[in-house]
């Protein structure tokens, strides 16, 4: 039996959530087309049996730092590969290979673990885009290169084939019905925050976090969700709530839908929205809110 821990890594926008979603079989991470989408690391289990357990770890986009969150998140990222037993290294086939790129390989080639490198958005790109980047990327000199649409599932068969070979004899670290290890409560308030994500303004979504309070099982069987939409400054508070109430109320609507798909039951969503000045520049409030 083989097993690993797999760091799923790129820019920020190359599809990571989304292939880890694709992997799994299942929503395991919360998608956005907003840089930053993903703040912590997300484990993602797929177990082939007889074969391997792949425990896929989604990882915040690498960029360069504006504040103490950005500093976090890429001191996650590379935390992540420190103890990898493998890593899909993510290339967006649709935009050419830049000093991000190349500095995410130099550090993959001094981390030692085997690599995938994976061309995404295959279904967008035309084919001399995914050639020319199979072959520019070639000159890293990784272990597979894969192109991929994260979107359509294509190539997701020979990514698991070369996992097979490439992760180390090991145990099964999670059950194998179990497609995730994160707690209810980190995925309630990811899936509230994906809900705003795709109607708030260009610089809104970098200043939102969302806090879950309690979760509770009521007598007659709804779930009860406290969140708290968590902003920067009171303008920004105004946009959440929106006109009249409608921003806070239609995404709190697809919001509780997520949820009730997460839990299987119908859910009370009871939302509010705060203000905490500059948390994103604030250690003590980072760990407040949970940012490894």
């Amino acid at each position: 039996m083989r097993s690993g821990f797999v760091a799923v890594v790129g820019r920020p926008n190359v599809g990571k959530s989304t292939l880890v979603n694709t992997l799994v079989g299942t929503k395991v991470a919360i998608t956005s087309p907003r840089p930053q989408t993903t703040r912590n690391t997300v484990r993602g289990v797929v177990t082939v049996p007889g074969e391997f357990q792949a425990v896929f770890v989604d990882t915040p986009g690498l960029h360069k730092p504006r504040n103490a969150l950005g500093e976090r998140l890429n001191h996650l990222v590379y935390g992540t590969l420190s103890d990898a037993d493998a890593v899909l290294f993510l290339v967006d086939a649709t935009a050419p290979i830049g000093p991000g790129d190349r500095l995410i390989a130099a550090r993959l080639a001094e981390a030692g673990s085997p690599v995938i490198v994976v061309v995404n958005k295959t279904d967008i790109a035309s084919r001399a885009q995914v050639v020319e980047q199979l072959a520019e990327a070639s000159g890293w000199d990784f272990a597979a290169y894969v192109p991929t649409s994260a979107i359509t599932g294509e190539g997701i068969g020979p990514i698991m084939q070369q996992l097979g070979t490439l992760l180390p004899e090991g145990p099964l670290y999670f059950p194998a019905d179990m497609v995730t290890d994160q707690p209810e409560s980190f995925l309630a308030r990811e899936l509230v925050r994906e809900a705003f994500l795709a109607q708030l303004e260009q610089e809104l979504p970098h200043s939102l976090t969302v806090g879950v309070r309690e979760i509770e099982q009521r007598p007659d069987g709804t779930v009860y969700v406290d969140a708290a939409l968590i902003v920067e400054r009171p303008s920004q508070k105004s946009i959440v709530i929106g006109k009249g109430g409608v921003m806070l109320r239609d995404c709190g609507t697809r919001a509780r839908e997520e949820l009730e798909k997460l839990f299987g039951q119908r859910v009370y969503l009871d939302l509010r929205v705060k203000v905490e000045k500059d948390w994103q520049r604030k250690p003590e409030l980072l760990d407040r809110l949970g940012f490894e």
